[in-house]
């Protein structure tokens, strides 16, 4: 065989002498981010078949979501700018949720910068603006859907109500404890919010404000003059609080409770007892959790810092939703109301509650056992009495507190909206997300 002749050789260059190679010396291929590339996209390929973003589209598509297009204007044979699509708007937030994303600027970062938010937009522009109304104005929608996923599942044989525990958990509230007001503060704030008002009502935009800056403020003016006017009107209840408080108390605690106070951030949360011991503002957050497989079938928010009193209403809101009652109803002793045990047993559900023994009005002494009970009570009393709805009560913190503890990994430390429509739209939000993801556990 014949070898090639090279057309030319190379020099052979000796190694380099005089010790290590120096920075400036070294022959490198360097970052160069300022030229402009041209570069193939496929993001089909580019999500896998198992992402949580292709099982939340692929089980949106299967329910009805007519709720959420039933305010958009613009129809086909109509004159109007198109709309981003609910369905998109739904599943950002819904992925959002499950990750822990709870701005809505955070969430317009990730649709341009993250695949998967990418692959769930399809091309569709989304900012802040239009991710936060989206997420607060579809209360009744997000409860409808709630109900859809329960059914599904309850078809499916997931859920069976056999047993439904409940249980309630403080969530801090997007208030501080310096936005709290006597009469006279609430005064003087509302004067000086009118002053802004009519202050801004008044100024030109100058050279460095446009008319959307200049928009802005008198917007942000508007609202704090609505929220100061809102806690007046929340004070007298704040004072009447307090007034039953004065006659509840003893003598020594009564010493200790103080003028009415309202927060001008949020006028309608509570300071309420935190598990850490310390008071702060917060809503009171009410689950309701089937115990087969830790669906929520029951969502509710409150201001009212105990439990007492609120199993009842939950338990009819779970009925309504599926349409039969619980066979079994588990609640720890906060939720101790004799009136709710008896609403309950009248239903048919059987409540299933240790026995706590309420005090008297005059707050030193204990009701003798079974002292004004109903006959609802009294079986309730015997029954707790057994070992069977001791090991049937058990269950309970598997059930309940693990819901608690889902909801919390999903970022639910401290809400970010305020009001009790608002924040009762997001929890709403929060528990399809929780039965979404459980639907695509249990297969």
């Amino acid at each position: 065989m014949i070898k090639p002749t090279p057309l030319f050789s190379m020099p052979k260059v000796p190694l380099r002498e005089g010790g290590p190679t120096r920075p400036e010396e070294a022959r490198l291929r360097r970052a160069i981010r300022g030229q402009m590339e041209w570069m193939p996209c496929d993001l089909e390929a580019m999500v896998g078949e198992e992402h949580p973003a292709r099982a939340i589209w692929q089980l949106l598509e299967t329910l009805d979501l007519s709720a959420f297009y039933r305010r958009i204007r613009a129809v086909l044979d109509r004159p109007g700018r198109p709309t981003t699509d609910p369905k998109v708007l739904l599943a950002l937030w819904l992925l959002a949720t499950v990750e822990n994303v709870g701005s809505a600027r955070r969430l317009a970062a990730l649709c341009e910068q993250h695949v998967a938010y990418r692959w769930l937009c399809g091309g569709v522009s989304v900012n802040y603006h239009g991710l936060s109304d989206f997420r607060l104005a579809h209360q009744e929608a997000l409860d409808n859907l709630l109900s859809q996923i329960v059914a599904c599942l309850m078809q499916a044989g997931a859920v069976d109500l056999k047993r439904v525990a409940q249980d309630g958990m403080r969530v801090r509230a997007s208030a501080g404890a310096s936005s709290y007001r006597r009469k006279e503060g609430l005064a003087e704030c509302l004067r000086e919010a009118e002053r802004r008002v009519e202050e801004l009502a008044r100024e030109q935009p100058g050279p460095a404000a446009s008319k959307r800056e200049q928009a802005a403020r008198e917007r942000a003016a508007g609202e704090r003059l609505a929220r100061v006017k809102k806690a007046f009107d929340y004070l007298p209840q704040a004072e009447a609080i307090k007034e039953n408080q004065k006659r509840k108390f003893t003598k020594a605690r009564r010493a200790r409770v103080g003028e009415a106070r309202v927060s001008t951030t949020d006028p309608e949360v509570n300071v309420m007892k935190m598990p850490d011991g310390g008071f702060r503002p917060a809503y009171n957050v009410e689950l309701a959790t089937d115990s087969a497989n830790g669906i929520i079938v029951g969502v509710a928010v409150t201001a009212q810092g105990t439990d007492a009193g609120l199993a009842a209403p939950m338990e009819e809101q779970v009925s309504k939703r599926l349409g039969q009652h619980p066979a079994s109803y588990l609640i720890d002793g906060g939720f101790n109301s004799r009136a709710d045990i008896t609403t309950l047993a009248r239903r048919g559900v059987d409540v299933y509650m240790p026995v706590r023994e309420p005090r008297n009005k005059a707050g030193n002494e204990r009701y003798q056992p079974g002292q004004g009970d109903t006959s609802e009570v009294k079986a309730w009393r015997e029954r707790m009495a057994t070992e069977e709805a001791k090991d049937i009560y058990r269950g309970r913190a598997s059930t309940a507190e693990w819901a608690n503890a889902q909801v919390r990994w999903h970022g639910l430390s401290r809400f970010t909206v305020r009001g009790l429509a608002k924040v009762t739209t997001f929890m709403l939000l929060v528990a399809v997300a929780h039965n979404l993801f459980r639907w695509v556990a249990l297969g």
